[in-house]
């Protein structure tokens, strides 16, 4: 069966639940690493930048632990931004695993797949993204923020104008930019964001 086309960012826990959707779905996904989204502050500034954007749809397990996710990102972002969409709370465990979960129930890595389709059907789009060339760290380099004595204030202070927090390191950013935008645009950002801006040959 043909994937179905979401071009709004969709936000898991996990790297099994990233699986499951893109064996439905050609989409951008987004994984909160479980807890690790309470503190880790590039992964939440890169769902808020991608909130500015356009909508984001929201699936987490129906599990006590998925709910808190839920609401730590619900409470970050605008309503108005939100798609809520809730997968059934069915007892069982997931293959990969020894036991059940401590509630029981399958996160979305272990619901069906026609399920998470059905669900994800109503903000199908026939309309293809444009294809972008991806951000290299070659890339971050010819532009000054890996490299230098001063890459990393011109990393910080290249984050900031573009919605993201001060700290990150090359490839955490590198992984953001990727997510936000393509090469192209990222040169042209770069130009007038980063003091002494030079393009590659």
């Amino acid at each position: 069966m043909e994937k179905l086309r979401i071009n709004y960012p969709i936000i898991v826990e996990g790297k099994y639940d990233k699986i499951k959707i893109l064996s439905v779905a050609d989409a951008c996904v987004i994984q909160t690493d479980g807890f690790g989204v309470f503190k880790n502050s590039e992964r939440l500034a890169l769902i808020r930048k991608l909130a500015e954007k356009d909508k984001i749809i929201v699936m987490t397990d129906s599990d006590g632990a998925g709910k808190v996710i839920r609401s730590h990102i619900t409470s970050a972002i605008p309503k108005d931004k939100l798609i809520q969409l809730y997968i059934p709370q069915v007892e069982g465990k997931e293959k990969r695993k020894q036991s059940p979960s401590a509630e029981g129930y399958l996160g979305v890595e272990g619901t069906e797949a026609d399920i998470i389709r059905r669900l994800l059907e109503p903000f199908a789009s026939d309309t293809q993204l444009p294809l972008r060339t991806e951000i290299s760290k070659a890339d971050l380099y010819e532009v000054g923020l890996t490299g230098g004595a001063d890459s990393a204030q011109k990393r910080d202070d290249f984050a900031v104008s573009i919605g993201l927090p001060r700290g990150m390191t090359p490839n955490a950013l590198l992984a953001a930019l990727n997510v936000l935008m393509g090469r192209e645009e990222f040169l042209e950002t770069a130009k007038t964001a980063i003091d002494g801006f030079f393009r590659p040959l």
